[in-house]
């Protein structure tokens, strides 16, 4: 599926509708060029699991951890050189957990991934507020987000 972003309240109610039907177990990967909105969408996804902290790309720690309605694990792996590196980081103690785990760069680790997911790639476009937001996955909470995301298709007016 497909939605066209054209401005930060389209991108906070998509955050709002994804956050609605997270469950835990759930894990959500955001891939898109540098300045895309991957660390927008996840403010707005974070904000609406009540946490209170102030979210930055965690680039350079590259996993951080917080506490809402469920746990959130915020991971960015664009300076992982190797799967090996995921491993020493014990990402499987994030990925197969009881909260909720948002992926930044996940291409870069896309064998490690497991099958049921939420793919979110954020394209920008020529207009500098507008963002086409692909989203694929598999599993219940992917299914609740699509049915939700569907009323919504033409969020542009």
């Amino acid at each position: 599926m497909e939605i066209k972003v054209c401005n930060l309240e389209d991108t906070k109610l998509i955050g709002k509708i994804i956050a609605k039907n997270l469950v835990k177990g759930t894990v959500l990967c955001l891939d898109g060029d540098l300045g895309a909105g991957k660390t927008t969408l996840t403010q707005y996804i974070a904000k609406e699991f009540e946490i209170k902290e102030y979210i930055t790309s965690p680039t350079f720690t590259i996993i951080k951890e917080y506490e809402g309605i469920l746990p959130f694990y915020h991971m960015d792996v664009y300076r992982i050189n190797s799967e090996d590196d995921m491993y020493d980081l014990g990402y499987e103690d994030y990925i197969y957990s009881e909260g909720v785990c948002i992926i930044e760069w996940s291409q870069k680790i896309s064998n490690m991934l497991p099958a049921n997911r939420i793919n979110i790639y954020i394209q920008r476009t020529n207009d500098e507020d507008t963002r086409i937001f692909s989203i694929k996955g598999q599993g219940h909470a992917y299914e609740k987000i699509l049915e939700e995301l569907k009323k919504h298709e033409n969020t542009c007016n």
